[in-house]
């Protein structure tokens, strides 16, 4: 039991530098709390999670393995997470000033973001970016010994996802306090447009990137 809790020490050591480390997942909640609240952002870091526990089950069964030895697969998933963060830029800067921004405005206002829709954003964003294939390789193979059963790994899976979604939750209770709202209220379309300049930077900087 000791060896798996200084086992599962390091693992976290390592794994919390990536945690707030800047890029999709950080930019995707951010765009969230701001343009849709604070329970889509919420719905948003579960879905973020749930692909992270995604990842790591196909490292211990030996997929992410397979997919990082090969060109192909490799370059399906770079290619679906390219297209979907252009796609999701390109929607961010088309966007228009809301009726809430625009009191002189007469149109009807825009539909609340459903909760699915929320959690597959988060999801999509972090299950199509094939560097945590790379990442979890690494750390689960220089920090977690063979020996270790493969439920261990699960569950430390399991704590690491659960510790993403804390992070971003907490990201979205910040982000979404009155004072921070009152800060961007009037200009959240800018932002949006801001952000989707964001993800189709983040999109071209994945489609630079190659398989080791």
């Amino acid at each position: 039991m000791t060896s798996y809790l200084l086992e599962f020490a390091s693992l976290m050591a390592v794994f919390s530098f990536a945690i707030v480390s800047p890029g999709a997942d950080l930019a995707m909640v951010m765009r969230q709390a701001i343009l849709h609240g604070r329970r889509q952002a919420v719905i948003t870091s579960f879905g973020i999670g749930t692909a992270l526990m995604f990842h790591v089950s196909y490292t211990i069964l030996g997929l992410g393995l397979i997919i990082s030895q090969s060109i192909t697969l490799f370059n399906i998933v770079k290619w679906c997470g390219v297209a979907y963060l252009v796609y999701i830029g390109i929607k961010g800067l088309k966007a228009k000033k809301t009726v809430a921004e625009d009191p002189a405005a007469h149109a009807a206002p825009s539909r609340a973001q459903s909760a699915p829709k929320a959690f597959l954003l988060g999801f999509a964003a972090n299950a199509l970016n094939p560097k945590p294939v790379f990442f979890f390789l690494s750390i689960f193979s220089t920090v977690v010994s063979v020996q270790t059963p493969m439920e261990v790994k699960f569950v430390y899976g399991l704590i690491m996802a659960t510790a993403l979604i804390a992070w971003f939750v907490s990201v979205s209770l910040f982000m979404t306090t009155p004072r921070m709202r009152a800060a961007f209220t009037g200009i959240s379309h800018w932002i949006d447009r801001a952000s989707g300049a964001v993800f189709i930077a983040l999109g071209l900087k994945l489609a630079m990137e190659k398989a080791h």
